[in-house]
């Protein structure tokens, strides 16, 4: 029986109301989707674990507590570890208060000799500035709601997964039909093998970037070195634009608690440096052994994932891309887009290989297109 074949309007516009379906979909099932994202990769994760536990002849439930339990112990480590550093910092806040203050005052005086601008002025579009900012202000605030309420059904979540995994498993298996269950079971396996690989890489990246950072600053007598360089390498987890955000926040201590520039000149050349190790050692090496992903791609993802999920959206925009770009190179008709995703450049295009083709046609194949416009 021969398949209807449909106009290419009328192909593009059910697409194109699809994306804007699926869009809509995941913008306001946010709040639902981003803790039960992140479960499924901490689940996968744990996984190893896991199944090493349960090898003990350990219970189940047993092995799934255990191994939440050394997952809160980490993460309740580092939280330690950040609170510790962030209290030393708030003893110093009134001095560093009162420093700010006379850099603003002197930022307020430059503007006003070289720009025109008086300190009314200035205050004014402060004022305005703030006005604007109320939004984005209390759209932080709902974020941060979010995220302790993810802390709390992230536990619940991966226990479930972790319980129903057989359950989950044998339904990917049974949904598709038998002939594709050996691909089926390679999609599984490497999906598991590239988040694995890609989260263990990335946390393995934060940790060398935050003491290559905190002993830049430290050589450069920045105060709250340490935390500087924690907080940099937790930004330089989102590609290409959180490693921008990270040198901001030490240029700004060096600003209010060092006088002259040559310090804000050492940061800048420091982290130029350690950004050129991540890009070119670090990345490629430990990060990207698995989800090769382009750079295009990527920093497009990141903001169309903050832009759908805010900063949830960044940290999972890669690894989603990864777990569908292994999709697409096992299913035939999604191929070319599995190759838009990845990271190889073929050396010619379509277009030069089919104009080669073409101009060998000589001899007999002219004759022939002779005959064929004569006709």
């Amino acid at each position: 029986m021969e398949q209807k074949q449909y106009p290419f309007y009328l192909k593009s516009t059910v697409i194109l109301f699809g994306i804007i379906l699926c869009i809509y979909s995941l913008l306001n099932l946010r709040d639902i989707l981003v803790p039960i994202a992140f479960a499924i990769i901490i689940a996968i994760l744990l996984n190893p674990l896991f199944n090493k536990l349960v090898s003990f002849k350990i219970p189940r439930v047993i092995a799934i507590f255990l191994s939440l339990l050394m997952a809160i112990l980490v993460f309740g480590g580092i939280l330690y570890f950040l609170s510790s550093q962030i209290a030393n910092f708030s003893d110093t806040l009134p001095t560093l208060n009162e420093k700010f203050k006379q850099v603003l005052k002197e930022l307020q005086n430059w503007l006003q000799s070289n720009f025109g601008l008086t300190i009314e002025k200035q205050i004014q579009l402060i004022k305005e500035a703030i006005n604007n900012s109320k939004s984005l202000i209390g759209s932080t605030l709902n974020t941060a709601l979010g995220t302790l309420g993810i802390l709390f059904l992230l536990p619940v979540y991966i226990f479930m997964f972790l319980f129903y995994k057989p359950l989950i498993v044998n339904f990917l298996y049974e949904v598709f039909a038998e002939e594709n269950s050996k691909r089926v079971g390679q999609i599984l396996t490497q999906t598991k093998s590239a988040i694995q690989s890609y989260m263990i890489g990335l946390l393995i990246e934060a940790f060398v970037v935050a003491a290559l950072n905190s002993t830049a600053l430290l050589i450069l007598g920045v105060k709250y070195a340490i935390l500087l360089g924690v907080i940099g390498a937790i930004l330089n987890m989102l590609p290409y634009i959180g490693g921008i955000i990270a040198i901001a926040l030490p240029i700004l201590m060096a600003t209010v608690t060092k006088d002259g520039y040559s310090t804000q000149i050492g940061i800048v050349i420091a982290y130029v440096v350690i950004q050129f190790i991540d890009n070119n050692i670090l990345v490629p090496r430990i990060v990207s052994s698995k989800v090769q992903i382009n750079a295009l791609v990527s920093i497009l993802v990141v903001l169309l994932g903050g832009a759908l999920w805010g900063v949830p959206g960044m940290f999972l925009s890669i690894p989603t891309v990864a777990v569908l770009k292994i999709i697409f190179d096992r299913v035939d008709g999604l191929k070319p887009w599995g190759k838009l995703l990845g990271d190889e450049v073929p050396t010619k295009h379509m277009g030069q290989v089919w104009g080669l083709r073409r101009r060998k046609s000589s001899g007999f194949g002219k004759v022939v297109e002779k005959v064929v416009e004569n006709k």
